[in-house]
């Protein structure tokens, strides 16, 4: 087995978006199964947990990027240093897909691999009446075009938040022993030291 094939022990996952699409619902949802609805502007926030799967400890970190502000470097240095991503939009706004065109292309630019671990997420499906982006359309440029991964969420009613880190998890090769932990996922994340990613990320995280 090459060393690119093997899994990994450690990953870094990012969740990229406009500002409302629910970056930071999805992640709450997943670490702490709650529900804030008043969206609350977010620069950046990273999240921690280890594993301790077989013999071997797997590190999780969930980065929470800002939607709000414009800091280009501070973005590409983010994209640089990750696994695997998680491209937000919500489906009553389709400018939020745009925005995501925009960032899968900076993502595959930026990492010069075409075959980057990226999962594009329609949330807010709970919002039925007021649905402005058809799945279809959307699978058809994510699927079809980019061959990516793309799944729909909704963070307010707990619909699929699981299944979209099992795909980032699964896509950035780390050991599918770990699924079953998902499920653990009530166990809170602690936060790392600081609302920006410290510069040595590798030992920043506090961990229960």
């Amino acid at each position: 087995m090459s060393v690119e094939a093997k899994e990994k022990t450690e990953v870094r996952l990012v969740f990229l978006g406009a500002a409302g699409v629910g970056k930071t619902a999805l992640i709450q949802r997943y670490l702490r199964d709650t529900f804030e609805p008043k969206h609350r502007r977010t620069v950046e926030e990273l999240h921690c947990r280890r594993y301790q799967v077989g013999g071997a400890t797997v590190t999780v970190k969930i980065l929470d990027t800002s939607g709000s502000y414009s800091f280009p470097a501070m973005r590409r240095l983010s994209i640089q240093h990750s696994d695997a991503f998680a491209l937000v939009y919500a489906v009553d706004d389709p400018e939020s897909l745009e925005a995501v065109k925009r960032l899968q292309a900076e993502i595959l630019a930026v990492k010069e691999d075409k075959f980057t671990p990226i999962v594009v997420v329609g949330n807010k499906i709970d919002r039925r009446g007021e649905r402005r982006v058809s799945s279809e359309d959307a699978s058809a440029t994510v699927e079809l075009n980019w061959n990516h991964s793309m799944l729909e969420a909704s963070a307010k009613d707990d619909a699929n938040v699981v299944e979209v880190f099992r795909e980032l998890l699964q896509h950035a090769r780390l050991p599918s022993r770990l699924s079953p932990a998902l499920h653990r996922r009530r166990e809170t994340f602690p936060k790392c030291v600081g609302d920006r990613p410290p510069k040595n990320t590798t030992h920043s995280c506090t961990v229960s």
